[in-house]
Order: structure tokens, then C-alpha cells, then sequence
């Protein structure tokens, strides 16, 4: 979900920040970096070009990495897992205007929290997690998400799409998931010796 094709729709929102990325990264790819681009349920479109190259970067619908200790991780987006995505696509749009306008009140609200001397809050956070907790929606994808590790014979996966972050074993796989850069500002890095971690930007 790097680029959000659904919020694109509605018109155009391309902050000269997003472009300041873009460019960081592609200064990657020219010093001799590999980047891989895996398309999530909010850029599908693009998953038409896996396989195909965009200056010099790879567009691919998953791939398998190997650690620098020599594990096997699979790394895909995740939404090939979630029922609603795939039966409800309605749904999901519907979730996704309620999660945008909850993330619009995160700001109002914490500004109100910030002069009670309160600390950051996040609504959006709150009620996205709840929900989904009550339905066990979390739990039952990331069981299959590991299932899928099983299957392929690797030691673990990394996935995104739920926007939770994550680092813990299911019966034997090493399940990660990147969480989002929106508002947890998470992402996982890979340390000399191999070892993954789940990383915050505070």
C-alpha cells in the first residue's frame, strides 16, 4: 500500500514529502541497492506489472528472503488472507472511509488531550483494533499467514495489511508483520547477524 489508489480516487493528494521519498529511495536503487516493490490491496493496479522492472525497481507479488543467518522468510502484502478483501470488497472500501475519517479525529482529539496534559491517543488505533479483536479477525489471519509459511517450508513470513505489528512464533513460524507507516511507524529491519526486529518511530 504504498500508493493509495483507493484515497487517489477521490482526487489527488501528492505532498512534495511523498515525492521527497520516492526519491530516497530511488537514490537506493542507483547506488546499487535491490528494491523490491510487493503491491497491497490498495495499489492492486500494479500487481498487473509484477515481474516487469520500473527504474530499477522490481515489482513482484512475493518473495522469498534469506536472512544473513540462512533462514527462509516469505514476504508478501497479506491481503490474499483477509475475507473481507476478497468477498466484501464493499466492505473494505466502506472500513477504509471509517478508518480515514477516525484518523481525521485523531488530530481534534488530541489536540483537546494535549491542553488537559494528556499524552497522544489514537482513536483510530483504538476502535480498529477493538473491532477487530471482538471478531478475532487478527488471530485467524495471522494463523493463516503462518499456515502459508508452513506450506512453503520456510522458518517465517512477513506481512503487512492488518497495520499491527508483530513479532511472535505460531506453532513453529516466525510471524512478522511490518504494522504501517501511517500511524504506528513501524517497520522491520534485518541486523548484521540476521536477527529481525519490529523498529518504532517515536
Amino acid at each position: 500500500d504504498i500508493v493509495d489508489f483507493w484515497k487517489v480516487r477521490r482526487g489527488p493528494h501528492w505532498p512534495q514529502t511523498h515525492n521527497d521519498v520516492v526519491q530516497k529511495l530511488l537514490r537506493k536503487v542507483r547506488q546499487g541497492s535491490r528494491l523490491i516493490y510487493i503491491p497491497g490491496n490498495h495499489d492492486e493496479s500494479l500487481r498487473d506489472y509484477a515481474g516487469t522492472h520500473f527504474g530499477g525497481i522490481e515489482i513482484l507479488q512475493s518473495v522469498i528472503h534469506r536472512t544473513a543467518d540462512d533462514r527462509r522468510y516469505i514476504i508478501m502484502h497479506g491481503d490474499e488472507f483477509d475475507v473481507v478483501v476478497r468477498t466484501a470488497k464493499w466492505l473494505a472500501f466502506l472500513g477504509d472511509r471509517g478508518y480515514e475519517f477516525a484518523l481525521w479525529l485523531n488530530n481534534p482529539l488530541n489536540w483537546v488531550r494535549r491542553h488537559l496534559g494528556l499524552g497522544y491517543w489514537s482513536l483510530s488505533a483504538f476502535l480498529k483494533y477493538s473491532v477487530k479483536r471482538a471478531v478475532s479477525f487478527i488471530g485467524a489471519f495471522e494463523e493463516a499467514v503462518a499456515a502459508e509459511a508452513r506450506r512453503h517450508q520456510a522458518h517465517g513470513i512477513i506481512s503487512g495489511h492488518i497495520h499491527h505489528a508483530s513479532d511472535r512464533m505460531i506453532d513453529g513460524v516466525h510471524y512478522l508483520n511490518c504494522g504501517d507507516w501511517v500511524e504506528s511507524c513501524t517497520a522491520i529491519v534485518e541486523h548484521d547477524d540476521g536477527r529481525l526486529e519490529v523498529i518504532q518511530w517515536n
